[in-house]
């Protein structure tokens, strides 16, 4: 992890400006960041819906087997990236309405380091479980907007009188972008890679076998 990383948890108006400085030194400083750290959510996942399964059921678990599991979490993967992309060409295209003339890979990278909550958050796909995978991309979404509001004035140089409708148009495109990527993304996996599921059933261990198990009457009775 990089000390900027690291401090865009602790002392976020310091990192954006450090984040900038390198920027300007290195117009594809975020390609590293954004490559490894678009990892985490997929190799997570992997292990997770592999390993670990989910629950639709009461004792019931549901796993995928692992050549799906790789060519979702290879799809999710693209998709992060791609997405990062998309986001820093709306970045850099809605630029020209706001006094600001950032370059592409500037607005990229823009992107990539606000969103980094939501790399760190997909730790959380070890566990696969639906509230517990809401409740953490709530909190990452939550500090990825705090990042993006308080970010975006220090990181493109800009007046705060513009900065916050700035940002607000971002969120917004943010949104939809995230939305149609994604949900783009798992329907072709769904219907053109033909997932293959496993289910298990967590037998009641109260009793010791097969046969001392009362038997239901004929008729369902």
């Amino acid at each position: 992890m990089t000390p900027d990383f690291i401090s865009l948890f602790t002392r976020p108006d310091r990192a954006w400006t450090s984040i900038r400085q390198k920027e300007d030194a290195n117009s594809l400083h975020y390609l590293m960041h954004l490559l490894l750290l678009a990892l985490i959510p997929s190799i997570c996942l992997f292990i997770g819906i592999t390993y670990v399964g989910w629950s639709l059921v009461d004792e019931e678990r549901v796993r995928l087997a692992a050549d799906s599991a790789f060519q979702l979490c290879l799809f999710l993967y693209i998709t992060m990236v791609l997405g990062t992309v998309i986001m820093g060409l709306f970045v850099h295209w809605m630029a020209r309405s706001f006094d600001v003339r950032p370059s592409l890979n500037l607005c990229i990278g823009f992107i990539a380091y606000t969103i980094t909550p939501f790399f760190v958050a997909g730790i959380a796909g070890l566990y696969p479980n639906r509230w517990f995978a809401a409740i953490v991309i709530l909190l990452a979404g939550l500090y990825s907007t705090y990042l993006l509001f308080t970010g975006l004035p220090a990181f493109m140089r800009q007046r705060s009188s513009q900065s916050f409708l700035y940002a607000s148009s971002i969120w917004g495109v943010a949104l939809l972008v995230i939305v149609t990527v994604l949900v783009s993304m798992i329907l072709f996996w769904s219907f053109f890679m033909e997932p293959t599921y496993t289910r298990t059933v967590q037998e009641n261990q109260s009793y010791g076998t097969q046969q001392e198990r009362p038997q239901e009457e004929p008729g369902g009775l």
